[in-house]
């Protein structure tokens, strides 16, 4: 599967339909919550920050790796959970995204981007 960067809203079908081609249940996305957009699809969350990186000029402090389940409904369809939130140089020292403002930014950008 490709990883898609998501800059405008997309129907939560299309998460199922990428989440069928990959995972099954999930999909691993990677949120830039300075720049609102989103990267879906990879295999791996350092993958589609790369992307981000690279394509839209994203930096490391503004990039969070979560899960999303499709299937699932309210605070449940997020999983803040990656490798690539280990920053301890950002004060986030798990792969958990600690910081509660931080969380509401990333489910501010999913719940513009995807509908």
């Amino acid at each position: 599967m490709e990883i898609r960067i998501i800059k405008i809203p997309i129907e939560r079908h299309e998460l199922l339909e990428i989440a069928n081609e990959t995972f099954g249940e999930l999909i691993k996305a990677v949120v830039d919550i300075e720049k609102s957009v989103m990267a879906i699809g990879g295999e791996l969350h350092s993958d589609e920050e790369v992307l981000l990186t690279e394509n839209e000029g994203s930096k490391r402090e503004n990039t969070w790796g979560i899960n999303l389940y499709p299937k699932k409904d309210g605070d449940d369809w997020i999983e803040f959970d990656s490798m690539i939130n280990i920053k301890p140089q950002y004060d986030n020292r798990s792969r958990d995204v600690e910081d509660p403002e931080i969380r509401k930014k990333i489910k501010s950008v999913v719940n513009a981007l995807i509908t």
